[in-house]
């Protein structure tokens, strides 16, 4: 489980407003809000990548608030993947457990199961060349699972996907978490990805979160073109524009601490 309570975060002139929301063990969380409204800065926050104010994380009973990203507990996906281009997929997957020097055989072992519960095992001596967009996908959530995280914290995983893709993985993702029983937190701008994966919805309002449950789709919503207009049109205008959620990797990829557990 993961408890937030009274999160305050500022970056440049944007800044978050005692954030507080849980989700319990095995939960799907889902979190919308107007682009700049400062869902990635949240999430950094989550994992330590941004350094908060005041307030604290708590994960299955733990305080996290102040320990580095890689001793919290939670694995995260960020936008577009942001995989190393110079390993193949198979180094990509156990990274997180290698950096910690777990065992060779263990690595394998997690590494395979992993791949198994993919569908990606006829691809873990591929290097990234030639992967699909879906393919790249699994193998990001394969390495954000491998140290097998309390919470899973996933960045518009999906928004570069095609519908058929995203279908596919939708239903790989939902069953995948629930087999992990890892607790989700997941941005999206996508009404029907949120309706299909979320047990729970909060939306950024004013540097504030809210609970939101998901009203009817009106008829105006059931065109993909304007599915993004009708969700914003109820979460309101952000009070401030966040530097939202600049990138956080450069370079081959990630830095280590976008991949450890």
């Amino acid at each position: 489980m993961i408890a937030v309570e009274q999160l305050n975060v500022t970056v440049g002139n944007f800044s978050l407003q005692n954030v507080s929301f849980s989700l319990e063990v095995g939960e799907y969380g889902i979190l919308m809000g107007r682009t700049g409204s400062g869902k990635t800065t949240l999430l950094e926050s989550l994992c330590g990548l941004k350094p908060i104010s005041s307030g604290r994380i708590v994960i299955d009973g733990r305080d996290v608030t102040r320990l580095k990203p890689g001793a919290r507990g939670i694995g995260f996906v960020p936008q577009e993947g942001a995989l190393f281009q110079s390993m193949v997929v198979r180094d990509q997957i156990g990274f997180a457990l290698e950096i910690r020097r777990r065992p060779k055989g263990e690595v394998n072992a997690r590494v395979e199961d992993l791949a198994g519960r993919l569908g990606i095992t006829g691809l873990l001596d591929r290097s990234l060349d030639g992967l699909s967009g879906g393919e790249r996908q699994r193998v990001a959530l394969g390495r954000a699972l491998a140290a097998q995280p309390t919470v899973l914290c996933l960045d518009e995983p999906f928004s570069a996907l095609d519908e058929e893709t995203r279908d596919d993985m939708y239903q790989l993702v939902r069953t995948v978490t629930r087999e992990a029983g890892v607790t989700t937190v997941h941005i999206t701008h996508s009404r029907s990805e949120a309706e299909q994966l979320g047990d729970r919805f909060f939306r950024l309002v004013d540097g504030r979160i809210e609970p939101w449950t998901l009203s009817a789709r009106s008829p105006a919503a059931e065109s993909p073109a304007s599915s993004t207009a009708v969700v914003s049109s109820e979460i309101g205008e952000a009070k401030k524009m966040a530097p939202d959620d600049p990138a956080t990797t450069t370079g081959d990829g990630p830095t280590p601490d976008l991949v450890v557990e």
